[in-house]
């Protein structure tokens, strides 16, 4: 499994705008659960899966108005 983190500028603390929300839903319609943070989100996805999903999480978020997304992608240990 790995571990999808990504964080979507601009950044307005305690107030996520369209660009985040809109990132986060994506990722949520293909079927992974995303924890929601105060920095950045993430998302443990398949191998399979990870293209479309951080795909789908940065044409979103850009889509919507961010000006920066940074993704992250680690390999985890299945929980």
């Amino acid at each position: 499994m790995l571990l999808l983190e990504f964080t979507i500028e601009p950044f307005h603390e305690g107030k996520p705008g369209a660009h985040v929300r809109a990132a986060v839903e994506a990722a949520e319609a293909l079927g992974v659960a995303v924890e929601f943070g105060p920095f950045g989100s993430s998302c443990t996805v398949s191998q399979e899966q990870l293209a479309q999903v951080s795909g789908a999480v940065v044409a979103e978020a850009f889509a919507h108005g961010a000006t920066h997304v940074s993704l992250h992608v680690e390999r985890v240990e299945p929980a």
